[in-house]
């Protein structure tokens, strides 16, 4: 088995009285895709927000790459029980995490008022020093990769939405993840356009680019995918290969799939 990149274990997390993420565990190794797919509130996207640190623990581990991000420490408090507490790496360690990680949002976040090769070179040059010319070379090859390189000079209000989510892509790409993470890259695009997004995950995914990707495509899920994850009301139901997950007998699985499913694809 290939090495281990990324492993949450029990992580727990609430808003208010609301408990979004119950107990959740998983693991990703290098090169292997995992797509999570569930309903509306479920608890997918806080789950992505939590391992590339836009949210916070309320209890559980999260390790990238070997480095934890977040443990959960036990201390005997002054009357003998014990207490939990949450301990984020330092700031020196959460700088390299956050190098370990990329994540693609589903409205794109591209900066309106720079161009499409600023937007992708802009984190590298200025958050990790390094040349603008050699940047500005990767850049110009990602877009090229992603047939966006006529496009590198232009605006993101000039770009259609399919073209702005795969300069979002060579964004997460230039920084060079250990594990690139989609949050329903296609829900913002028309078919069309969903089409030519999916097309460049699954070339990524041909080249055996580690991602998890929160998707409500089912059959891109189960083509691309080497395991899928089906979350319900902020747990893991179950983690398993495409086949094995499409064939399951779990009651909550075949509702979820029953209403994005004609059929004769079920």
């Amino acid at each position: 088995m290939s090495n281990v990149v990324l492993e949450v274990k029990n992580v727990e997390k609430s808003f208010g009285d609301l408990q979004v993420l119950r107990d959740v565990s998983l693991t990703v190794h290098d090169g292997e895709v995992i797509s999570i797919i569930g309903s509306s509130g479920s608890g997918k996207t806080t789950l992505l927000r939590c391992i590339t640190h836009l949210e916070t623990v309320d209890g559980g581990s999260i390790i990238v790459d070997g480095m934890p991000l977040v443990q959960t420490e036990e201390a005997a408090a002054s009357d003998g029980s014990l207490t939990r507490k949450t301990v984020y790496a330092d700031e020196k360690d959460l700088k390299i995490l956050r190098t370990k990680t990329g994540l693609v949002f589903q409205n794109f976040n591209l900066f309106p008022h720079w161009s499409i090769l600023k937007n992708v070179t802009e984190a590298p040059i200025s958050v990790h020093g390094v040349p603008r010319e050699e940047a500005e070379k990767e850049g110009m090859e990602l877009l090229r990769k992603l047939g966006l390189a006529s496009k590198a000079d232009n605006y993101p209000f000039q770009l259609s939405g399919g073209q702005q989510q795969r300069a979002a892509i060579a964004r997460a790409l230039i920084l060079r993840p250990k594990v690139l993470f989609f949050d329903e890259p296609t829900s913002a695009l028309d078919p069309e356009l969903t089409g030519e997004v999916l097309k460049v995950i699954r070339a990524l995914a041909r080249e055996h680019t580690t991602m998890v990707i929160v998707t409500h495509e089912m059959m891109f899920a189960r083509d691309v995918s080497d395991r899928i994850i089906f979350m319900d009301n902020g747990i893991v139901v179950e983690n398993s290969t495409p086949e094995e997950l499409f064939a399951s007998e779990n009651p909550r699985t075949q509702a979820f799939l029953g209403k994005y499913l004609a059929p004769d694809q079920q």
